[in-house]
């Protein structure tokens, strides 16, 4: 008796789940990778080192940007546009050192060479640090090769350069939406004022602009060459981590903390320690991120060739004999 042919079987169902969960366990032990290394790195240390010299360096390089800008531009626009981009870094804080800018740009005319001197070296000593701390995280690249002492010298003033650029083409986008929130425009006969729309893309633009300068860090700060899509990874994942921290410290000076009771008249440099504190953790720990990263690359196993044997023409076969 003839067997009834097998219906054919419906493909099997992969639960769409399993390759979200793959990619969720995989993200998973990176990120635990890159805490394991930070904190082997002594991730927190370097911040601290960082902070103390970011904060010692903040005052005078925007002294220097303000003074050599101020030619050039209103310096009443300009201190307000540093005031915008300065609550990315010191959130809640930034009046005071918008206070200090505005006096030492009412005196501008007696700084003298020893002065502008002391502020070009002041200004600098963020960044040799900085390149300090990158040399730690990124040992596999300084055991291979070494910067020279010129390029590490030099570079800080042409990245304060570049800064200045970049603040004077933020001055001038943000001076342009200033003026977009002072506009209607009529939609079905119903006017709409732009001021919100003016205050998102401000927003937008100072978020794309800590992400680029971040980028930017990562580019130059390490020794050797770094792809610009894995220093953007790092720069995204370290303004993400600061944007949820910033929105946190805004909200916990507003509300909860006492600082002013407790600190009195140091509140505001203890609140701006702590700012830049959390802020150089952040920058830190994105370049773990990026290190981690080459590692990885470089560790992953290369896919074979094809097998010679597909590449072979097979013989023909012989024919049977009676």
């Amino acid at each position: 008796m003839a067997s009834r042919p097998a219906r054919p079987r419906s493909p099997t169902l992969v639960p769409h789940g399993i390759p979200v969960v793959r990619i969720a366990c995989a993200v998973w032990r990176f990120a635990l990778g890159v805490l394991r290394d930070f904190r082997a790195n002594q991730g927190l240390l370097l911040a601290g080192a960082v902070a103390y010299y970011a904060l010692l360096s903040l005052v005078p390089m925007l002294i220097l940007v303000v003074i050599v800008l101020a030619h050039v531009m209103d310096p009443q626009r300009l201190l307000v546009t540093i005031g915008e981009y300065l609550t990315f870094l010191v959130p809640g804080y930034a009046n005071p050192v918008i206070e200090q800018l505005r006096v030492v740009l009412d005196h501008r005319d007696v700084i003298g060479g020893f002065l502008l001197v002391s502020i070009l070296f002041f200004s600098s000593l963020a960044f040799t640090v900085l390149e300090n701390a990158m040399s730690v995280i990124f040992l596999h690249r300084v055991a291979i090769r070494r910067r020279r002492f010129l390029v590490s010298a030099v570079m800080p003033y042409i990245f304060i350069l570049f800064l200045g650029l970049g603040l004077l083409a933020a001055t001038v986008v943000s001076g342009r939406l200033a003026l977009l929130a002072t506009r209607d425009v009529a939609v079905l006969g119903v006017e709409h004022s732009l001021e919100a729309l003016s205050s998102v893309l401000l927003y937008v633009v100072g978020v794309a602009g800590e992400v680029l300068v971040v980028t930017a860090i990562y580019l130059v700060m390490p020794v050797g060459s770094v792809r610009w899509r894995h220093a953007l990874i790092g720069g995204i994942t370290a303004c993400v981590l600061w944007e949820i921290t910033r929105h946190f410290l805004v909200w916990y000076y507003a509300t909860l903390s006492q600082i002013q009771v407790v600190y009195g008249s140091f509140a505001a440099a203890i609140a701006v320690l702590l700012s830049v504190e959390v802020a150089a953790v952040f920058l830190l720990l994105g370049a773990q991120v990026i290190a981690n990263y080459e590692r990885s690359l470089r560790h992953r196993p290369k896919p074979r060739g094809k097998k010679a044997a597909m590449h072979t023409v097979a013989a023909p076969a012989e024919p049977s004999k009676v």
